[in-house]
């Protein structure tokens, strides 16, 4: 099995207990949780037993530690995930309003992750890889987006092969030379995981349809577009498969996508036929939303095994 990686932020994640708007007055507050994007999908290849491992950067602190302990329990090759001593673990407070809608006050540029360098267990992680994982949010650091380039040309020149999930808001594209890198990964992608709107940050087309062609004629193998609770498609040269996702009830939908694409990502890794890779992502990410926490739902195979006992499609 290709060894997967992934480059980018880890950090903790804080919990506002009630919902309502930021953080302006004293209120209850959960965590820390384990979590960062690149972190959680990380953790959920993992636990489906797929050998993988990490290049980030952490703090000499307890948030560190939470994070650098999940991970290793899980399977994670942490040998590459440095520590800082002068700067903290990245951190993310939450708080949901009533319209479901997120409001979070973030430290990650200037924490420990800020520092992510092509250090000698980077170097040592990123020889020993046959894919790596991009994560969209983790292009706003200029030396992580190095890091990643040279990732890249590392893997793909002996036969590897690149995922490109762009979780990222048009409202921070402007981010200089976010778009340059952004771009950079997508000309070497082979399997492109948007969420549905995301397809348009990366094509003109008037439609989806034209959007997916436009971007398959680039050279891109495949795409998967995530389309939340009502599960995702498949789509390359050959076709398009559809799959419809489960019935849950929602506790919090923070690293649902991440373990969707991380567990597709195993299957097609795997040779799986793309329907049934995308029944098993779409329970990933089904059981996520069911934890309150980002790292705290991803599944293991028996996991999976337990949901489908009693799952029901929304189909």
């Amino acid at each position: 099995m290709k060894k997967v990686i992934t480059i980018g932020e880890i950090l903790v994640e804080i919990m506002a207990d009630t919902i309502g708007e930021g953080f302006r007055e004293p209120i209850a507050l959960t965590g820390p949780f384990p979590s960062g994007a690149p972190a959680i999908f990380i953790d959920q290849v993992a636990k489906l037993g797929h050998p993988c491992g990490m290049v980030s950067r952490v703090g000499a602190d307890d948030f560190g530690r939470v994070n650098l302990d999940r991970l290793a329990r899980d399977g994670v090759d942490v040998s590459a995930i440095g520590i800082d001593d002068d700067l903290v673990t990245g951190s993310a407070f939450v708080r949901y309003r009533a319209s479901g809608d997120r409001d979070f006050v973030f430290n990650i540029k200037h924490s420990a992750s800020g520092r992510i360098a092509r250090t000698a267990e980077a170097e040592a992680l990123i020889a020993g890889a046959g894919h790596l994982h991009v994560m969209g949010s983790s292009l706003v650091s200029e030396g992580v987006v190095d890091l990643i380039r040279h990732a890249i040309a590392s893997i793909k020149g002996r036969g590897g092969s690149v995922s490109f999930d762009p979780n990222i808001r048009k409202e921070i594209l402007g981010l200089t030379g976010l778009r340059a890198a952004l771009d950079d990964v997508l000309a070497a992608t082979d399997l492109f995981l948007p969420s549905g709107p995301e397809l348009f940050l990366f094509s003109d087309a008037a439609d989806e349809a034209g959007a997916i062609a436009d971007l398959l004629g680039r050279g891109i193998a495949a795409i998967v577009v995530k389309r939340g609770a009502a599960g995702a498609s498949y789509h390359d040269k050959t076709g398009s498969v559809a799959v419809p996702g489960f019935v849950v009830d929602e506790t919090d939908p923070t690293g649902a996508g991440d373990s969707f694409g991380a567990a597709f990502l195993v299957g097609w890794l795997a040779g799986e036929p793309p329907a049934q890779a995308l029944r098993i992502a779409n329970a990933c990410g089904a059981r996520a939303v069911t934890r309150r926490g980002p790292m705290e739902g991803t599944s293991t195979r028996a996991d999976l095994e337990t949901f489908f006992a009693t799952a029901r499609s929304r189909a």
